[in-house]
């Protein structure tokens, strides 16, 4: 379902503060490289990192729920495309899962592993917005920031994991970024987030989410790199990238 862009300037905006968020990814968390350029592949940090992506995943479904919840009563259209959007979505913890498989993990190590801290505060931040803020602006700032980040990023990892480990051992993970591709869900969040944004006040509440959401991006990856490489390293809440004019 296509929906109208009316804002272009302000995704221009966002786009930059994104560009800027990978680029200060990359220069100032440990590990960040790893899978874009590692010659042997850590797999512990590897396995953790893939556990984590699917019980994010999985948390995430009870929140898009709510968001659809959300837009049945205000806006049936945007309901219906997020509806769309979610069912898209809604299964591919089993592609990640297919693919731990491959290096060993099963099943019920999965989905008996607990969350890290960063997660927990991501969904809970995300089920705050709906909740209390009585929107779901956050969740579909964190969407997209997932979105435009992804393609971004994740084929450049997969070309190199799959040098290290095997075509065939990436594949779920290959699947749901040619999804992400294929489909341009960027485009499609990007749309559906535009119908909350109707004022200079709403732009400027979700480039404070688009902050939050990028701090709590990089402490995961803070949170992974302690737990499996370097039990010394030591985690501090990043400081916010700065939004552009």
């Amino acid at each position: 379902m296509q929906l109208k862009t009316t804002r272009p300037e302000f995704r221009t905006r966002v786009d930059k503060f994104l560009d800027t968020a990978i680029a200060d990814f990359y220069e100032k968390i440990p590990f960040a490289r790893h899978q874009l350029e590692g010659k042997e592949i850590h797999l512990d940090y590897y396995r953790r990192h893939n556990i984590e992506t699917i019980l994010r995943l999985r948390r995430k479904r009870t929140i898009d729920a709510l968001a659809i919840r959300y837009f049945t009563k205000v806006d049936p259209v945007a309901a219906k495309a997020w509806s769309h959007y979610t069912d898209d979505e809604m299964l591919h913890d089993r592609l990640f899962a297919a693919d731990l498989e491959k290096v060993g993990v099963s099943k019920e190590q999965i989905y008996s592993t607990e969350p890290l801290l960063s997660t927990k505060l991501l969904t809970g931040y995300l089920q705050y917005g709906i909740e209390y803020e009585g929107t779901p602006l956050a969740l579909l700032v964190s969407v997209y920031f997932v979105e435009y980040v992804t393609t971004r990023t994740q084929p450049q990892w997969l070309d190199n994991l799959e040098k290290r480990l095997g075509r065939e051992n990436i594949k779920g993970q290959r699947a749901h970024v040619g999804t992400d591709l294929d489909d341009h869900h960027d485009d499609f969040v990007w749309t559906v987030l535009e119908t909350m944004v109707k004022s200079d006040e709403d732009e400027d509440k979700a480039l404070r989410h688009l902050q939050d959401i990028a701090r709590l991006w990089e402490m995961y990856f803070l949170e992974l790199y302690k737990l499996t490489v370097d039990e010394k390293a030591t985690i501090e809440i990043p400081d916010p990238v700065a939004i552009p004019a």
